[in-house]
């Protein structure tokens, strides 16, 4: 009986005999498919940054992302690897999307190519590849950008909307281009950011017995925190970056990324959380020195580095806890930054120290395996 069995049982034999480690059972994700979930996360920003700012962020965020697939294809020629596994899985046109979205509309096509190169091949392929990267590649060439080329970073463009009726118009333009812009030349002005602003703004550090010190301090930066220009800029009518300026478009793009369950909630939770407490406590107590925990939610790239470059698979620590502090790390520094440092924004500068303290992280979050505690019970008997 048992021989008849056993003739009648094919076992697999050559080629269809599959020997593997463990573990045996793997997720039908592939990383292509992730990173289409991400691109599709990251379109509602690209669209509103397209109609805030016109056909104009649309070109550099072509440049961009044809720039990153250039890179790859020329590191992958360089170095001997096959283009065509290393552009599908298209890791090259996320880092490119979510480097432009970090770019003004008026910034020259050339610096999104350096960038491109920088995010690639400094940020990424020198250590590896996909997957092996310590650092956010779009970070990484930002800082980069922003050091190397500060001017060029920062030819802030005004939005669709903010024309003379804008509030305190004369403010954010300057006397000089609120002339041009009451005359309704648009073409070439600029202007000036909330986060620009309050770093100009003096600070004022009251005692408790100067009485006109307090009321000066309380007012400090009525001009740029005012609850009718917070509705300006949770809707985007603000000067910055092409993808970090439309709240609803950044938040939808968070409910996306956590319907495909491709970031960890602790992390843009507690970034936004601790940012927004550290800052609300410093104005709570100094209202001369910072504006309102809102405003610093709703001005600069906290939402879009909280959403899309603070969580990175790659980069943040793999531990809820390692989550959390990473997180909170994120938020602090990017406050202290803001406040007392010499660049308005600090967020990209934020994630990429966080990013260098994840291997230490998560060492610290890991928990024990089982049965550890027993065995060194029984060496030390």
């Amino acid at each position: 009986m048992s021989d008849n069995i056993s003739e009648n049982i094919k076992l697999p034999t050559g080629e269809k005999l599959v020997l593997s480690s463990s573990p045996h059972v793997s997720a039908s994700e592939s990383v292509r498919k992730i990173m289409l979930k991400v691109i599709a996360a990251l379109l509602p920003a690209a669209a509103a940054g397209i109609w805030l700012f016109g056909l104009r962020a649309l070109a550099v965020i072509l440049v961009t992302v044809v720039s990153c697939v250039a890179a790859e294809t020329l590191w992958c020629r360089l170095a001997g690897k096959r283009i065509g596994s290393a552009l599908g899985d298209l890791s090259a046109v996320v880092t490119g999307m979510i480097l432009a979205l970090n770019l003004p509309a008026a910034v020259p096509f050339y610096v999104p190519v350096i960038g491109a190169f920088l995010a690639i091949w400094l940020g990424k392929q020198v250590f590896g590849g996909l997957g092996h990267n310590p650092f956010n590649p779009a970070v990484v060439a930002r800082v980069g950008l922003l050091i190397a080329l500060p001017a060029a970073m920062t030819l802030w463009s005004p939005p669709r909307g903010m024309d003379k009726n804008y509030p305190q118009a004369e403010y954010f333009f300057g006397s000089a281009m609120m002339k041009k812009v009451a005359a309704g030349e648009l073409d070439g002005i600029t202007c000036a950011t909330p986060l620009g602003l309050m770093t100009d703004t003096r600070k004022i550090v009251h005692t408790p017995n100067d009485r006109h010190l307090i009321a000066a301090a309380r007012h400090n930066f009525d001009k740029v925190s005012s609850p009718e220009l917070l509705k300006k800029y949770f809707w985007g009518v603000r000067s910055g970056c092409i993808g970090e300026t439309c709240t609803p478009a950044l938040l939808l793009g968070l409910v996306i990324l956590l319907c495909f369950k491709l970031i960890n909630w602790r992390v843009p939770l507690c970034f936004i959380g601790s940012a927004a407490l550290f800052a609300g406590v410093i104005h709570w107590f100094f209202p001369g020195v910072t504006p309102p925990a809102l405003f610093h939610l709703l001005t600069g790239g906290l939402l879009i580095g909280a959403i899309f470059m603070a969580k990175d698979m790659v980069t943040s620590p793999v531990t809820n806890w390692g989550c959390v502090i990473f997180g909170m790390g994120c938020g602090l520094i990017t406050v202290v930054i803001r406040i007392w440092g010499n660049y308005p924004e600090g967020v990209s500068f934020a994630i990429l120290l966080m990013n260098a303290l994840v291997p230490l992280i998560d060492r610290l979050c890991t928990r024990a395996p089982f049965g550890e505690k027993e065995r060194k019970k029984e060496q030390i008997s």
